[in-house]
């Protein structure tokens, strides 16, 4: 497996693949900020969206990649507010149904922590859907659940569903910004 730090330009060579990744986590009931019937013209929009922050140095997007078919990605959303700087989102941890299980979340996680650390972002968050077997993952992962917000996000299938805050110190600032 190879992971790697995709830019604009390579995002548009794997874009049928990201699409793919992404309607395969819908299609399997994750909640990840689309419903069930996301067309081509939704997926192309979310793409090139992605494709413009990490062109304008807001975003990483990392991929997973066995023998040349991408099979999973995620990305580092970096605060842009100037007292934030030390923080960064995970977001759309995706792994293709047929490598789940085999360390590809595990290889994507490890490497956006290393991204996250080469950027000097040294607390990490997110939010998954509580009760999620997400939840287990980013446990094992070293992330501190924070707590849970109710009926926080519609999954795929239009059912309400709560969502659990999850974050992970990689290193502390000692330094006060003047």
């Amino acid at each position: 497996m190879i992971i790697r730090r995709l830019d604009a330009r390579a995002i548009a060579e794997v874009r049928p693949q990201l699409g793919t990744l992404l309607l395969d986590a819908v299609a399997d009931g994750h909640s990840l900020g689309f419903v069930n019937g996301l067309d081509q013209d939704q997926l192309d929009a979310y793409w090139n969206s992605v494709a413009l922050e990490v062109d304008a140095g807001r975003r990483v997007l990392l991929s997973a990649e066995r023998d040349r078919a991408l099979i999973g990605c995620a990305q580092l959303d970096l605060c842009q507010k100037p007292n934030g700087a030390n923080r960064a989102e995970v977001q759309k941890l995706l792994v293709h149904c047929t490598a789940r299980r085999r360390g590809v979340a595990t290889a994507l996680m490890q490497a956006l922590e290393i991204e996250a650390l080469a950027l000097r972002r040294g607390l990490l968050f997110l939010d998954t859907e509580v009760g999620s077997g997400a939840e287990q993952f980013y446990r094992h992962s070293g992330y501190t659940r924070a707590g849970e917000l109710p009926e926080y996000a519609c999954a795929p299938n239009g059912v309400w569903r709560g969502t659990a805050i999850y974050y992970k110190t990689l290193f502390t600032r000692t330094r006060t910004i003047s």
